[in-house]
């Protein structure tokens, strides 16, 4: 399958996949005023992992996927995904496609690791900017408790994102340009909002997951409250939780069927920026396993530089327990690929549904 942070990097501009929904039809039961997003506030967009299945599909039938045509077509009113090149006269065709359908875009550029690399990321935002990016988005890690076995591998990672973030910092500040830092199963909320302060910078900020510190043994609303301060955008979802024999699985479900409080989290964040951008991601996927019981889980984690208080733990132990699925989680494993893209397809259209109805998007 897949890892998250390659398909992050493929929904570029190219040819349009147009068998969905038409726009008009998106909504079951009519236009009625209280379901429809708020006037002025940014509409719900789509990340390219909420589509990862479909742009897999794609690839193999040689029908590439248009991330832009497809979130237009189901109903979204933004994308996250970059230019086809940084050729000025593409610049200029993707962002009249962006405008055309009244889109916002959030784009994914490369992140200097060391000063050789600054110079190509100012290129890559001058041109990205061009091309109509209201922020940037970056996922720089991946899930700490599989990719690390001791604490010392775990620091040089977390030291070489601060560094590279301080590379970037200058570059987006002279550009007046904003960089979301995704939680992305890499470091806890207090670890990154720490951070953020003593780098005490505007342009660079967190992409909030809604669900992702889940995996890291915190309640999803101590992280939205947590990073609020430094939120940039949001990528949004619903979990699920359920018991297994070394912890417990998380999983994406269509927004209404988790545990999340999606109306409270949202206020937190518009209450910080009413035009807070909110990009739908959900993955469907099997559900992630997340084993507390093991050894393993906790070599990132000591009482100085990572700490994992036995509070927190506890606390979500508890959230499993008393909030055990009404239906299984989301599974893909023995699907075909026509019934995993139509899963796909559905869960998306209930999300969308659901946040237009309920979330003013």
């Amino acid at each position: 399958m897949l890892s998250r942070r390659k398909i992050l990097g493929m929904a570029a501009g190219i040819p349009a996949w147009c068998a969905m929904k038409p726009r008009s039809v998106v909504l079951a039961g009519g236009p009625a005023s209280s379901t429809m997003p708020q006037e002025g506030v940014p509409k719900m967009g789509g990340t390219p992992t909420a589509f990862s299945l479909r742009a897999r599909g794609g690839r193999g039938s040689g029908q590439p996927f248009d991330i832009i045509e497809h979130c237009y077509k189901i109903g979204l009113g933004g994308v996250q995904t970059n230019p086809p090149s940084m050729d000025p006269a593409e610049i200029r065709k993707f962002r009249q496609r962006i405008e055309k359908y009244s889109m916002h875009l959030i784009c994914d550029p490369r992140l200097p690791k060391q000063e050789s690399e600054v110079a190509d990321f100012e290129t890559a935002v001058k041109a990205y900017k061009e091309a109509g990016a209201a922020s940037f988005h970056a996922a720089l890690t991946g899930r700490r408790y599989e990719d690390f076995d001791a604490l010392e591998p775990f620091k040089q990672m977390f030291e070489q994102i601060k560094k590279t973030a301080a590379l970037a910092e200058p570059v987006l500040r002279k550009h007046r340009i904003k960089l979301g830092l995704e939680n992305h199963k890499g470091y806890r909320s207090v670890e990154q909002a720490a951070w953020l302060k003593q780098l005490g910078s505007e342009w660079v900020g967190v992409c909030l997951d809604f669900g992702n510190n889940l995996a890291l043994c915190e309640d999803p609303m101590d992280t939205a409250r947590m990073l609020a301060p430094y939120v940039v955008s949001a990528h949004i979802k619903d979990m699920a939780i359920e018991e297994y024999q070394d912890g417990y699985l998380i999983s994406e479900v269509p927004m209404g069927e988790g545990i999340l409080d999606l109306k409270q989290m949202v206020q937190i964040l518009r209450q910080k920026d009413p035009n807070m951008i909110f990009n739908l991601e959900m993955i469907t996927r099997d559900p992630l396993k997340i084993p507390v019981y093991t050894q393993k889980y906790w070599a990132t984690f000591d009482d100085v530089y990572s700490p994992l208080p036995g509070r927190d733990l506890a606390k979500v132990l508890a959230m499993v327990k008393q909030n055990k699925p009404k239906k299984p989680l989301p599974k893909i494993t023995g699907l075909s690929a026509e019934a995993q893209i139509k899963l796909e397809d559905d869960y998306n259209m209930q999300c969308i549904n659901y946040a237009r109805q309920n979330l003013g998007m």
